[in-house]
């Protein structure tokens, strides 16, 4: 039985890492438990980024063990790595490889009983919110990179041709290029409620247009769908997003976000159909077709999970021992 989580798919947790330790080199197993190598102290100081630290922990209550496979690294083209760790206890063999997408995934085959894993990472994005581009064109079918054509493709979660129709009843009229994207995500920002806990891995874009709620997950598959039924290159993101230069904090949990990329105008451009604003700081993760290309966590197996948190925040923000908790990890 293959088991998959994605970002919605259960409660979120704050999570205020106490220690940050160094993988292993990619591709080597190892025993991963307190790899450790300090960061340079000078490395986050250069003009032009946003320094942060990212991380998330759960817990599972494992019935068996299983063989799994992790997603929580941010992309090495997304963002640039100063130091970064993984415990897991009991400690468990593990390796890294890259993906069909090019993302960094871990491989761990996990005991029976209560595991432990717990990632954190600081990187250093750009200091730039999501580019805007009113003046965008739509590329032509004959024009499009062999590359992007996999994203104008109907998908498991995405079911652009059977909401071809409904997405030429709506956006049909509108001018091709970044003004139909925008006006999708507009669309999906006002006409489906965030929910938590309505919707399940077996949610299709479908599914969301007919119940109008959601989570972030599945407003990204409902535009994505929406884009391509017009052969609009989109593909579904995943990552860390912290709370930069907002007037108000969100009263919820942190939690992993989705957003989503179009092909436009020659160049991929962000667009974020749950916030539907440009915002600092995003840390991708992954990329892919939907959410099952880019799934936090895999097993080959049930893997029942009791406890989830995850961070993203500023790297000089106060250290977690004066910092207080929020949504503490359950014990």
């Amino acid at each position: 039985m293959l088991d998959v989580l994605a970002p919605g798919n259960r409660q979120s947790h704050h999570f205020a890492p106490t220690e940050r330790f160094q993988r292993e080199p990619g591709g080597e197993t190892a025993n991963v438990a307190m790899m450790e190598r300090s960061a340079d102290p000078a490395a986050s100081k250069s003009n032009g980024v946003v320094d942060l630290r990212v991380g998330c922990e759960i817990r599972l209550a494992l019935p068996a063990p299983v063989h799994a496979v992790m997603q929580v690294e941010p992309r090495p083209d997304g963002s640039r790595m100063v130091d970064e760790t993984w415990v897991v206890e009991p400690a468990s063999p593990s390796r890294s490889y890259s993906d069909t997408y090019g993302n960094r995934c871990r491989r761990m085959d996990l005991p029976a009983g209560v595991t432990s894993i717990r990632y954190t990472a600081r990187v250093e994005v750009p200091d730039v919110a999501d580019v805007l581009n009113p003046e965008a064109w739509e590329v032509s079918a004959s024009d499009l990179p062999d590359e992007t054509l996999i994203y104008t493709l109907p998908s498991r979660y995405c079911e652009s041709d059977r909401l071809a129709d409904v997405a030429w009843s709506l956006f049909g009229g509108i001018a091709p290029g970044y003004q139909r994207v925008q006006a999708i995500c507009d669309w999906v920002h006002e006409n489906i409620t965030f929910v938590t806990g309505i919707s399940t891995s077996l949610t299709g874009a479908i599914d969301v247009y007919d119940m109008r709620a959601g989570v972030c997950r599945d407003f990204a598959h409902l535009a994505v769908s929406f884009c391509r039924a017009f052969s609009i290159p989109a593909r579904y993101c995943f990552g860390y997003l912290p709370d930069i230069g907002l007037s108000e904090l969100p009263n919820e949990p942190m939690d992993f976000c989705a957003w989503i990329e179009t092909y436009i105008g020659g160049r991929w451009y962000t667009f974020d159909p749950r916030l539907n604003t440009a915002r600092l700081g995003r840390v991708l993760i992954g990329r892919g077709r939907d959410a099952l290309d880019v799934a936090m966590l895999t097993t080959f197996g049930a893997s029942p999970l009791e406890a989830m948190r995850v961070i993203a925040e500023p790297f000089d923000a106060p250290s977690p021992e004066t910092r207080p908790v929020v949504g503490a990890f359950e014990q």
